[in-house]
């Protein structure tokens, strides 16, 4: 069953899934197991099981979608949360709840962070409430039963298990306080309906979802999102989809490892290049490796002693890094990267990444110089231009900042042009 496109399209007119975006290796995994789930003796078979069952649509999406979450994943968005939460009760005199939204919400770590920090913030249960969504059933039967093994409890800080969660067996069960902080539901962000009858969102958390669309669908969603923000709202997204939402006329509140945007409010010169901090590079669509200059490091392997190698194989570690790093594992991503640097020639991308992972460490001037790094190699690389941006802009360097700004404006507007052509 080699790359078996009904399969592929299925996905994404069903949940708008780019092949490119995991890989076919996954779907065509999923596919087999559902193959022999379904007692199917062939991929003809099973497609015609598959039209003819809804239950067997979802458990292929299902089979599809591995959940990889776990609480306060990203903890200074939900630091930031709480701040622009006290403000905002402030600015609307308390008149009405804070209305937040989490989709996807998954497995339930993600909106129930979030009624976390509001209640650690020191916010009443009735001042917010907090909607989770997703398009999996499954997903969400998981979070309504909040109850979560250590897996979910990642990073040094996990005093909040003690204060919300007690012991059951092996597990974690979530307190009821949280619970009636939170509404659980199914639904698609492809839906161009979804919610239309509800009042829009404060606070939307949609992360590291539109990385997984192709550029259509990408604009689809965001006009959905869009809708569901309040004009004044803060959208929170995945660290790799920072550089989209600049070219959707969104701006970066400019807090450091938030991954908050809010809407452009008046024209500003640059300011739909204004920086993101710390995403994760979208996983590689092409097979094609970003080109290389003749411009290595001191601190890379000599060109002399860098082993020949494919355009398959350069583009596969490039794959993986970006697998790695979108799925919050840093020191395998940051291990893939220098794994790259000793097979390969130097390229600009992947000392961005390796910029990404300093950044997410908090090692500000490794950071930089990563960044600079991969703009050495390539001038114009538009991410590490806002990226840098933001690291200066953050250390009180606005000069700096604007440069680089400028830089990407003017690289955003040359690839335009092209693109034109």
């Amino acid at each position: 069953m080699s790359n078996d496109q009904r399969f592929f399209d299925f996905l994404k007119e069903r949940i708008g899934l780019d092949v490119g975006s995991v890989g076919p290796a996954i779907i065509e995994r999923a596919v087999r197991q559902r193959i022999t789930a379904a007692r199917a003796l062939t991929a003809d078979d099973y497609w015609h099981t598959l039209l003819g069952s809804r239950d067997e649509q979802q458990a292929l999406i299902e089979a599809v979608i591995v959940p990889e979450t776990w609480f306060f994943r990203y903890p200074e968005s939900f630091v930031t949360l709480a701040k622009l939460a006290a403000k905002r009760l402030a600015a609307i005199n308390n008149m009405r709840a804070l209305r937040i939204l989490s989709l996807p919400c998954s497995t339930g770590e993600e909106p129930y962070s979030i009624a976390m920090a509001l209640l650690d913030a020191g916010l009443a249960p009735h001042q917010f409430k907090v909607d989770g969504m997703d398009v999996s059933p499954l997903s969400v039967e998981k979070a309504r039963l909040a109850l979560y093994g250590r897996n979910s409890f990642r990073g040094q800080d996990i005093e909040f298990r003690d204060r919300h969660f007690t012991t059951e067996n092996d597990n974690y069960r979530l307190s009821g306080r949280v619970l009636e902080q939170v509404r659980l539901q199914v639904g698609n962000l492809l839906d161009p309906a979804l919610l239309v009858n509800e009042p829009p969102y404060d606070f939307v958390f949609c992360r590291n979802l539109l990385i997984y669309f192709d550029q259509p669908t990408q604009q689809q969603v965001f006009e959905v999102l869009k809708r569901l923000t309040h004009v004044d709202g803060v959208l929170f997204i995945g660290p790799a989809e920072g550089s989209l939402l600049g070219r959707f006329g969104m701006r970066s509140i400019g807090i450091a490892q938030s991954f908050a945007f809010s809407r452009q409010s008046a024209p500003e010169p640059l300011a739909s290049f204004a920086p993101m901090p710390l995403p994760v590079q979208q996983p590689v669509r092409s097979v094609t490796p970003p080109p290389v200059r003749s411009r290595p490091f001191a601190t890379v392997v000599p060109m002399s002693q860098t082993p020949k190698a494919t355009p398959s194989d350069a583009a596969t570690l490039l794959a993986n890094i970006a697998a790695l790093a979108n799925e919050g594992k840093s020191a395998e991503a940051r291990a893939a990267c220098e794994s790259y640097l000793r097979s390969h020639e130097p390229v600009a991308q992947v000392f961005y990444w390796l910029g990404l992972l300093s950044d997410v460490a908090g090692s500000a001037l490794e950071a930089q110089g990563f960044y600079r790094k991969a703009l050495y190699l390539e001038p114009q690389h538009p991410d590490a231009l806002m990226h840098l941006a933001a690291l200066l802009q953050s250390q009180g360097d606005t000069a700096g900042a604007r440069r680089l700004q400028a830089r990407a404006a003017r690289s955003e507007r040359a690839a335009d042009s092209e693109r034109k052509r």
